[in-house]
């Protein structure tokens, strides 16, 4: 499709935002994007560090004298009316200046979602950057979207949107999808010379993978071995769940197995990998989520965190001729594997914003239901008292693994991770257990209405189309 045709006849119009968590690297990524696209722009921007923010924006090439540090209302509105942005570290000063949409990407589940409600209430459309609140109140969000006549959507450039936009172009194609997913964030990359692997900035022995560079006659048994030769690398980022636990929610696909797969996969095997078990691949049944670990050579192309998803493939010499052509076929020709190498962040996001404000069209799901629960189980006994603090770069929640479960694998009474995320423990959590909502002492009240509301008004209907994944 030419984008160009898809914006044509709505005019001049700029497309104003406000922007909470602007200080982080996907709102600097945005930020940096906007002043290219010539129908957006920034009206008022959120961080608790506002110098540092306002230091990143100059930066970024916008005038030091557009910039406004705003203390209250009266000054956002002030700033606003004199076409400044406003520049505020407290979320309440948002709606005290006119705009379009809020893109919230603080990552802070009780803040992004008061600022979200916020907006959705007062009639202003919402681009959820931060998974960690819609794992938790994605689906009451987007009731509140419906009941106020806006839009509640995912962000273009970020791996969910992406991943449902190639999911629902497969769907409009009639193509007969068996998985999607997405790579980890970082490669693994191998060095066989050296006898290692790289993975970000950490550097492990791995002699053996230089011998598993093939899959072999065993796919199982390759990925096996592949996995055992890893182990002194991370496997599982919580953003990783988090982001599937997205995706799920808007289309229905679903984790094969809590923990996820994880595969060493090199991108040319996907097909071979992702295929059911009877035809020799990983996966107990179709219509599955999940995550692999990108396994390449130093000079060849990354995955770069992009997004894929496996179909079968129907008439054979299509898919032969396809093969020819350079495409990912699985061996026995029964699957094949489409892919987008990349995820762009804030770089993408401007299509998301335009389309939500001059169409009324989300980016993401138009019917997300209850379909997978993100969860946590705790890694070793947790005493009573203990604060389930979150922090670092993926926002893991101390002593907690995340796990993605099927709705009906889950409880009724499992707390979703990133309502933990900073409550108190009530009673002790024994390694291994999911954490509950009666283990939580204080559970942010507001999240906790919004998890239990959304789950109610949107719950699974057995009879749904994706109800069997």
């Amino acid at each position: 499709m030419n984008l160009h045709h898809l914006f044509a006849g709505t005019g001049d119009r700029t497309v104003r935002y406000a922007l909470s968590g602007a200080g982080g690297g996907f709102a600097r990524t945005l930020l940096a994007q906007t002043p290219r696209t010539g129908r957006l722009a920034p009206a008022v921007l959120c961080d608790r560090d506002v110098e540092r923010l306002r230091g990143m924006l100059v930066e970024l090439g916008y005038p030091a004298e557009s910039l406004a540090v705003c203390a209250d209302a009266d000054e956002v509105a002030r700033a606003a009316a004199e076409g400044s942005i406003a520049l505020v570290a407290d979320g309440s000063l948002l709606p005290a200046a006119p705009w379009d949409i809020l893109v919230e990407a603080t990552g802070n589940p009780a803040d992004g979602y008061a600022m979200a409600r916020e907006a959705l209430t007062g009639g202003r459309h919402v681009a959820m950057v931060s998974k960690e609140v819609d794992s938790v109140a994605g689906l009451h969000l987007a009731d509140l979207a419906r009941d106020h006549g806006v839009v509640y959507t995912t962000a273009d450039g970020d791996q969910p949107a992406n991943l449902i936009a190639l999911v629902t172009w497969a769907e409009l194609l009639g193509l007969d999808i068996v998985a999607i997913g997405k790579s980890s964030e970082y490669d693994l990359v191998l060095d066989p010379a050296a006898g290692t692997v790289t993975q970000l900035d950490t550097t492990v022995p791995a002699p053996e993978l230089a011998g598993l560079l093939s899959l072999g006659s065993d796919v199982r048994a390759t990925l096996a071995a592949r996995a055992a030769a890893v182990t002194a690398l991370p496997t599982g980022a919580t953003a990783d769940y988090c982001e599937m636990a997205v995706v799920a929610t808007s289309t229905g696909f679903r984790p094969d197995t809590e923990r996820l797969h994880y595969p060493v996969a090199r991108i040319a095997e996907l097909a071979d990998v992702y295929a059911l078990r009877e035809d020799g691949g990983l996966l107990h049944r179709a219509g599955a989520v999940d995550v692999f670990s990108a396994l390449r050579l130093p000079d060849e192309a990354s995955f770069a965190g992009g997004v894929f998803v496996v179909v079968r493939t129907g008439d054979p010499v299509t898919w032969e001729t396809l093969r020819g052509k350079g495409h990912v076929v699985s061996r026995d020709g029964r699957y094949a594997a489409v892919y987008l190498p990349y995820h762009l962040m804030g770089v993408e996001t401007p299509v998301s914003l335009l389309s939500a404000v001059l169409h009324g069209r989300p980016s993401g799901g138009t019917d997300p239901r209850a379909h997978a629960v993100l969860a946590g189980r705790a890694r070793r006994d947790l005493p009573a008292g203990t604060v389930l603090d979150m922090g670092g770069h993926h926002h893991d929640v101390t002593g907690v693994q995340a796990v993605l479960l099927r709705d009906e694998d889950a409880p009724a009474d499992t707390a979703p991770l990133y309502l933990a995320a900073h409550a108190t423990l009530a009673r002790e959590v024994r390694a291994g257990d999911l954490i509950t909502l009666g283990d939580l002492a204080d559970p942010d009240a507001d999240l906790l209405h919004a998890w239990t509301s959304g789950r109610t008004s949107r719950a699974t209907d057995a009879s749904a189309p994706y109800a069997s994944r």
